[in-house]
């Protein structure tokens, strides 16, 4: 008589509501696969669509080429944009190269380019909150001329500022932002230059400050949290950091194989969202190993509801 198996250990599992794809990402992605099937393959994306490997792995599959740079991209096939936006010069290269492209900047990150322009129109100094280095940053960086932005990354930048002309300022922010951090520095901007413009409506956007908030939620119930995105997603690894400051641990896993089951020991409450650019099949893969280790229930805390849609470019509606 053979012994019977030892019970699996019961574990909740809190899986926040917003995760996951937001309307721009979405829109990247079928912009990519639309492009395959109206040109056929391959099609150049000049940096990675979206930031992540499963993703970027599906559309390379169907026959998408990553590059980093246009000067990659042969004479005669097409090339998309990413979502994070790109400098003017980048277009522009296109254009005089005669490269057929098509612009996959989310329609809130082209928001921030066209207040970028009008600020400048009017001979204003833009301060931009944002983490160099970061693709939706040097985008914005390239949309006026060199000078009339200021890069800000944290409070001690907004600190340390010294304008030329105090009373002329604007300043604009990277829509993956922590909003808390964000606001910090806003307060400091805000005290120091009371005549600065902030932007028309919310620059972070409703996606991010959505996971934000539904990570907020989850955590103070959760021993352990798990963010499924890829390490140079900046909203993803804002999102470990919200949990993080809920006195949360957190990690970030691009998927199921990144789980370390020794971290999960003693875990009886464990919380999962997922980046803007991480699939849903991801998290399911991740609920899945979870499910053979442990006794789960499973529980969805939704805080908020997404029904946005953003436009095709013209031409793809019905490719």
């Amino acid at each position: 008589m053979t012994d019977a198996p030892s019970a699996r250990p019961p574990m909740t599992l809190l899986i926040a509501a917003p995760r996951g794809f937001c309307a721009g990402v979405d829109r990247a992605i079928v912009i990519v696969e639309r492009a395959i099937e109206k040109y056929g393959a391959p099609v150049y994306v000049r940096h990675e669509i979206v930031h992540n490997k499963y993703v970027v792995d599906s559309l390379k599959a169907k026959g998408a080429i990553f590059v980093e740079e246009l000067d990659q991209v042969p004479d005669g096939l097409p090339v998309v944009f990413s979502a994070h936006g790109v400098p003017k010069a980048v277009p522009a290269k296109a254009e005089e190269r005669g490269l057929s492209y098509l612009d996959a900047t989310c329609p809130l990150v082209s928001k921030v380019h066209r207040q970028a322009e009008r600020h400048v129109k009017a001979d204003r100094h833009i301060l931009f909150i944002g983490h160099k280095g970061h693709p939706e940053v040097i985008g914005t960086l390239g949309q006026v001329p060199e000078g009339t932005m200021t890069l800000i990354e944290t409070v001690e930048d907004a600190e340390a500022f010294r304008p030329a002309d105090p009373e002329n300022l604007a300043f604009l922010t990277q829509t993956t932002l922590s909003v808390d951090d964000t606001a910090a520095i806003v307060a400091v901007l805000e005290r120091r230059f009371p005549s600065i413009l902030p932007p028309k409506g919310e620059d972070i956007c409703y996606a991010t400050s959505n996971r934000q908030a539904a990570v907020k939620a989850i955590a103070p119930r959760c021993d352990a949290l798990y963010v499924i995105g890829a390490p140079n997603s900046s909203n993803s690894v804002r999102l470990v950091e919200v949990a993080e400051r809920e006195g949360t641990p957190a990690r970030l896993i691009q998927r199921a194989g990144d789980i370390d089951l020794d971290w999960l020991h003693g875990v009886k409450t464990l919380g999962l969202t997922a980046g803007a650019s991480a699939p849903e099949v991801l998290v399911r893969e991740v609920v899945d190993l979870i499910g053979e280790h442990f006794d789960v229930h499973e529980e969805q805390v939704e805080t908020a509801q997404e029904h946005i849609a953003f436009k095709l470019p013209r031409g793809l509606e019905a490719a």
